[in-house]
C-alpha cells in the first residue's frame, strides 16, 4: 500500500465537506439527531455513518447496501473526512445522503477535481483569543454568514490606499437580522453605504487596541435563510508615510470561513509599484509567513480569487523601490 499523500484536490474537498457538516444548518442537524453522547462541536463520525447507512437502505447502489450498518461505514467516513481516501463514489454518497445543495455540491466537485494550486486557504488564526473574546462581547452572537465578498481597492497618485469598494452577499442564520458588524484596524476612515444598506451606520467604536467596529444597517430585515447583496465604500485618511510597511499593503482578516472571496488592487498609472506580492500573515499582528510575487495587469491591477478562506489574514503587499524587491 502506498504511503503517498492524497492529491491536493481530494484533501481540499474533504476539508470543505468537514466544514459543511460542522457548521450549524441542515447538514449538521441531519447527523446530530443520531448522536448518543454529544462531544462539544466535534463531528460524530458514527452519527454521520448512520445518515449514510439509512440512505443506502432506501437507495441501494449494490445488493449489500440494503443491509449496511453504520459501524461498517465508520471507517469510510473517517477516511473521507480526513482526506486519506475520498473516492468519487464516496463523495457522491455524501452529497446524496445529506441532500447537499447544488451550489455546495458543485464546489465540492470542483475542489475534488482540482490541483495543488487550488484556491483554498486556512490558517491557525486571524486574531488572538483575547481579541475574539472582545469582539463577541461587543457585537453579540453571530447572526449572519457571508456568501461572497469582493474587495476592489484603489491606490491613488500619492501612493496611499484611497478607497475600497466592497460588494458582499450575506445570508441570515437567525430571524430578525437588520444589521451586520463592520470591523477595521483604523478609525481614520469614512464609510459610505449603498445598495442593500439602510441608514447611515453608527459611529466607529474602539473594541481593542488596534480594532474598531460599527454596524451596517440593512435595507430590509431578513429571516433565517434569506440573502441580500450589499455595497459600501470605505475611504481612508491615513496620515502616515510611505516607508511604513502598513502603508504599502491591503489585507483581509477572516475569523471564520469565507467562501468566494475576491480581492483586486488597482494602482494609479502615475504611481506604479516596483514589486508586488500576494501574502499570508500569521494573524493581524504577526509576520508574513508566505508570499508570492505577482505582476500587474493591463489596468495596473492585481487580483486574487479564493474559493474558500478561513482563520487567516491574506492580501497584497507592494514596494515603491526596486531595492526593496529582493
Amino acid at each position: 500500500m502506498s504511503d503517498a499523500p492524497p492529491p491536493a484536490g481530494r484533501r481540499a474537498a474533504a476539508k470543505y465537506l468537514r466544514a459543511l457538516l460542522a457548521q450549524p444548518g441542515p447538514y449538521r442537524r441531519l447527523w446530530e439527531q443520531h448522536v448518543v453522547r454529544a462531544r462539544s462541536s466535534e463531528i460524530t463520525q458514527l452519527a454521520v455513518a448512520e445518515v449514510l447507512a439509512r440512505y443506502l437502505w432506501s437507495h441501494p447502489r449494490v445488493a449489500d447496501d440494503e443491509d449496511a450498518l453504520p459501524r461498517q461505514l465508520k471507517d469510510t467516513v473517517a477516511r473521507a473526512l480526513s482526506g486519506r481516501l475520498l473516492s468519487r463514489p464516496t463523495l457522491s454518497l455524501f452529497i446524496d445522503a445529506f441532500g447537499i445543495s447544488d451550489a455546495h455540491a458543485d464546489r465540492l466537485w470542483r475542489l475534488w477535481e482540482g490541483s495543488g494550486r487550488i484556491s483554498v486557504l486556512s490558517g491557525p488564526r486571524a486574531m488572538g483569543a483575547n481579541t475574539e473574546g472582545e469582539l463577541r462581547s461587543a457585537l453579540g452572537p453571530r447572526r449572519h454568514q457571508t456568501v461572497s465578498l469582493h474587495d476592489h481597492v484603489y491606490v491613488g497618485s500619492d501612493g496611499r490606499v484611497a478607497r475600497t469598494r466592497t460588494i458582499q452577499v450575506i445570508e441570515a442564520i437567525a430571524d430578525g437580522l437588520d444589521r451586520i458588524p463592520y470591523l477595521y484596524d483604523t478609525s481614520t476612515l469614512t464609510l459610505e453605504v449603498g445598495q442593500g444598506c439602510g441608514d447611515v451606520p453608527a459611529e466607529l467604536q474602539q473594541v481593542s487596541k488596534n480594532l474598531y467596529a460599527t454596524t451596517i444597517p440593512l435595507a430590509r430585515e431578513l429571516s433565517a435563510g434569506e440573502t441580500i447583496s450589499l455595497e459600501y465604500v470605505t475611504t481612508y485618511r491615513y496620515p502616515g508615510n510611505l516607508d511604513d510597511p502598513h502603508e504599502r499593503e491591503f489585507r483581509r482578516a477572516v475569523m471564520r470561513r469565507l467562501e468566494n472571496f475576491d480581492m483586486r488592487v488597482e494602482f494609479h498609472p502615475d504611481m506604479l509599484p516596483a514589486g508586488i506580492w500576494w501574502a499570508v500573515w500569521d494573524g493581524v499582528d504577526g509576520p508574513i509567513v508566505e508570499r508570492e510575487p505577482v505582476s500587474l495587469g493591463g489596468q495596473h491591477e492585481v487580483q486574487r480569487y479564493l474559493r474558500s478562506v478561513e482563520k487567516t489574514v491574506v492580501g497584497f503587499r507592494w514596494s515603491w523601490q526596486a531595492d526593496d524587491c529582493r
